[in-house]
């Protein structure tokens, strides 16, 4: 009888990891024309890193095609706004990105294009969208990489599923599965995500219910279930709530109809057929020869390669 094999999928939120890696490794690793290349290299030795550490059988590095969607920000308007650098009429808002880590991010796609690293970003949607389908449709184990905790609701001991949260560099990763939650937050993964609606988030631009921080969301949480439970709660006069609390959450009722759609990260975003196997050489090994020499990549590059082909 043939033993089923189960293939390991990590997921980079790769913008969460190049930004760490910008600010993380010196501006002054450069280029040979004294182009800023530290987020491409840091981005590169956080890959070998994390490829050595845990061996993936699959890798995607995961894009914002829209870090704002459009449809997110017509249900609530202040949707990380206050990143928009540039709006366009009819076009995606610009994010607000260092002026010198914005010309690295064409090169790291290149780099990771040649490599043979499948890159994925699907117009309208965000990569916690792309990661939240592609870890919907795994058939095994699932590691999140990500810098953002809005990925914690994807977490599911029952399927695999944890997200890697980087403490220090990527040398230094929180292990993040159910016990982790309940013992930070007192819930489950989808229950992350009701906490981050009723709190708020004021990194993304999310208001959150007045009067309603994490501590009292975790209890409510715990007493009620869900926000369905609460919001059946709210419309109970002998259930357990507060006065104050009966009248924030009432109050709170126009938000609350339309946050859940936007916290909650997309499970059925139209996915490209792309090769997710961890290549062992690179596709376009002229391709990353050229890149290589021209931003300089060296040792990065060089342990990387080492690491894919081991």
């Amino acid at each position: 009888m043939m033993r089923k094999v189960t293939r390991r999928l990590m997921l980079l939120d790769t913008a969460s990891l190049y930004f760490r890696a910008y600010f993380g490794v010196p501006e002054s690793v450069k280029a040979p024309d004294g182009t800023p290349v530290n987020a491409v290299r840091g981005l590169l030795d956080f890959i070998d890193r994390l490829v050595r550490d845990h061996r993936p059988d699959d890798l995607v590095a995961c894009m914002d095609a829209d870090w704002r969607p459009h449809w997110r920000v017509e249900l609530i308007p202040s949707y990380k706004a206050h990143r928009v650098a540039e709006e366009h009429a009819g076009g995606p808002d610009e994010e607000m990105v260092p002026d010198t880590l914005s010309p690295q991010v064409p090169v790291i796609e290149e780099v990771l294009d040649a490599l043979g690293i499948a890159r994925v970003g699907v117009a309208g949607y965000e990569a916690d969208d792309v990661i939240g389908t592609f870890t919907a449709r795994a058939k095994g184990p699932v590691d999140i990489v990500t810098g953002d905790r809005d990925l914690y609701q994807l977490v599911d001991d029952a399927r695999g599923v944890r997200v890697l949260y980087p403490l220090k560099g990527v040398g230094t990763l929180q292990h993040t599965d159910e016990a982790v939650l309940r013992e930070k937050y007192g819930v489950d993964g989808p229950g992350y995500a009701d906490l981050a609606l009723l709190r708020g988030d004021p990194s993304d631009g999310l208001p959150g219910v007045s009067g309603i921080g994490e501590k009292t969301a975790a209890k409510l949480l715990a007493e009620f279930g869900d926000l369905a439970g609460i919001m059946a709660a709210v419309d109970d006069p002998a259930s357990r709530l507060s006065p104050a609390q009966r009248k924030r959450l009432d109050e709170a009722r126009p938000y609350l109809a339309v946050a859940p759609r936007v916290v909650r990260v997309a499970g059925d975003v139209p996915l490209p057929q792309v090769d997710t196997a961890l290549p062992r050489t690179p596709r376009h090994p002229g391709a990353l020869d050229g890149l290589a020499a021209r931003w300089g990549l060296g040792g990065s590059l060089q342990r990387l390669l080492t690491t894919l082909g081991a």
